[in-house]
């Protein structure tokens, strides 16, 4: 198969640079502010000082993110190349050669100043491309380069027109629901992360214990023993079982040492729980299946019970960790159709 460079570029959020792309033959990008960004001096640090000082409310993370998309554009992004516009207004796919080097053009569209002139070769149906391919071309930069569906693209050049396979078959399904899991699962872990260290966790944890029924007394801030949250069932605590719960809001493992004096401290008839951000180690989880009264949840586990209950949340938590919900598709088993 022919050797080619594939990138992918989106059109807005709502496909509004659609006609820009499709009828003047031209992709770009916005970053009106940037100004003529071919004028910059070609290296990847001068792009970043020069999007930080055009975008001062950026985060330095935002700011490395966008000089990177920028840069690749200008200087990455090679006459002949192919380039894959996934358009929000047909739901086709439209692939293309690159025919020029960059041009600052805001006279043609002043939301996408920053272009290249492209020559369309194929459009086909979103529906004949695998449910990966599909998903790599929905990222979420602007302009990124396709590696691991390439070929898929790429084929249907060179005569090989994909069939459409049939989504129950489609063996990509999966990998893609397993992406979207995870990076929802790194998502509210790092918000929690950086946004409640200490106390404040505890604090998250009691309302997450409420939502599930639980009512919650959580020490206050400074020494407490070891125990941080004392739920129950009944409105007086009175009635068993009352649970110990300790958090921990570091995002290294926790040790055999830390779960045992936990449970040194929870009496006949009561139970321990310990939450954490990060892990636990072999020995503190074998210490703890040996205990019918003590439960570990690691933060794969808290994700999935922050999950289970977002919905309940008080719009302070809703606000630290925003979600919405969406439908994720499932491998259709064998003999499900």
């Amino acid at each position: 198969m022919t050797e080619k460079t594939l990138w992918g570029i989106h059109g807005g959020k709502t496909g509004d640079a659609d006609s820009l792309f499709l009828k003047k033959n031209r992709i770009a990008l916005g970053w009106v502010a940037a100004g003529d960004i071919g004028k910059w001096k070609a290296t990847r640090e001068a792009f970043k000082e020069k999007v930080g000082e055009a975008y001062k409310d950026k985060t330095p993370a935002g700011v490395v993110n966008s000089a990177g998309q920028l840069y690749r554009f200008v200087h990455e992004l090679a006459v002949g190349d192919l380039v894959v516009y996934p358009s929000k207004r047909d739901r086709q796919i439209h692939i293309g050669e690159v025919t020029s080097q960059y041009e600052y053009h805001p006279d043609i569209e002043p939301g996408y100043p920053q272009t290249r002139t492209v020559k369309w070769l194929k459009h086909v149906p979103r529906t004949r491309f695998s449910q990966g391919a599909l998903h790599e071309a929905g990222a979420a930069m602007s302009f990124f380069q396709i590696k691991t569906y390439a070929d898929e693209y790429i084929g249907t050049l060179e005569g090989a027109v994909p069939e459409t396979v049939p989504a129950g078959k489609d063996e990509t399904v999966g990998i893609v629901a397993a992406e979207i899991d995870e990076t929802t699962k790194d998502f509210v872990l790092k918000r929690l992360a950086q946004e409640l260290k200490g106390h404040p966790f505890a604090d998250f944890v009691a309302h997450l214990l409420n939502k599930m029924g639980y009512r919650t007394r959580v020490s206050p801030e400074g020494p407490d023993g070891g125990i941080d949250i004392v739920a129950h069932e009944d409105e007086l605590g009175f009635k068993p079982p009352i649970v110990k719960v300790q958090v921990k809001s570091s995002e290294d493992n926790v040790g055999d040492p830390v779960v045992s004096a936990l449970y040194g401290k929870v009496s006949a008839g009561e139970f321990g729980l310990l939450v954490t951000l990060g892990s636990f180690t072999n020995q503190a989880r074998t210490f703890a299946k040996s205990k019918s009264n003590l439960r570990l949840i690691d933060g794969d586990d808290l994700v999935e019970l922050v999950l289970q209950h977002y919905d309940q949340f008080d719009s302070r938590y809703k606000g630290l960790i925003p979600l919405k919900r969406v439908f994720v598709p499932e491998p259709i088993e064998e003999g499900e159709e």
